[in-house]
């Protein structure tokens, strides 16, 4: 078989590259990571190496290049069935695809004031105050999910899936910005962070020497 190749931003910023990561661990796959720091005069070039997006993340696999985070959870999901990456139930299914879009298209005051930082906490309630209608709908999301769907372990479908890849990196945006949650949504934070592929990308993220001065 052809090696696997997944082409990442740092692992302390890059959202984006943080949801495939994951749903690419939980198949089991082998892959290698291609690492390019982003925010550099060389990140545009290195990245086109790769992909004529222009963007992180992306999957090269058996002479095929899949690029957007989105298009790589699905091509995973397809690839490998025995996975589970999304529920087996058609209305659990399709309520998570739902949510997982949501967050792939939306929420831009959130993506724009509390941006992904493992190396640091940050406190700025004016920012999450700008981020407030974006975070109580995220809980609301979590809620119906957990309630509906998440009787069969402590994700928002039971197990961790797509769905999770794609709320993983605003869990940790909660945690750097000191958002305070609801109860069931600090529980449901707690379960990502301590999930053992996130557990792995954390460690890795805070290892790497790359630190980016975002000047707030």
């Amino acid at each position: 078989m052809a090696e696997t190749v997944l082409v990442i931003g740092n692992k302390a910023y890059s959202s984006w590259s943080l949801r495939p990561w994951l749903a690419l661990k939980l198949t089991g796959q082998p892959f290698r990571e291609v690492v390019i720091p982003i925010r550099t005069p060389e990140t545009k070039a290195r990245i086109l190496e790769h992909s004529p997006a222009g963007k992180v993340p992306v999957l090269k696999q058996d002479g095929l290049t899949v690029w957007d985070s989105l298009a790589i959870c699905e091509y995973l999901a397809e690839r490998h069935p025995q996975a589970g990456l999304w529920p087996a139930e058609e209305g659990a299914r399709a309520l998570a695809r739902s949510v997982a879009a949501e967050m792939h298209s939306g929420f831009q005051d959130l993506r724009s004031n509390l941006f992904m930082d493992l190396k640091q906490r940050r406190d700025h309630p004016d920012r999450v105050e700008k981020a407030a209608g974006d975070i109580r709908r995220i809980q609301e999301l979590w809620a119906d999910c957990r309630s509906r769907y998440g009787a069969g372990g402590p994700f928002l479908f039971g197990t961790f899936g797509i769905a999770d890849c794609f709320y993983a990196p605003v869990c940790t945006r909660f945690v750097t910005w000191g958002v305070e949650l609801s109860a069931g949504a600090q529980a449901y934070v707690d379960a990502v962070l301590a999930h053992p592929f996130m557990r792995e990308w954390t460690e890795s993220a805070l290892a790497e020497e790359w630190v980016i001065d975002f000047g707030i």
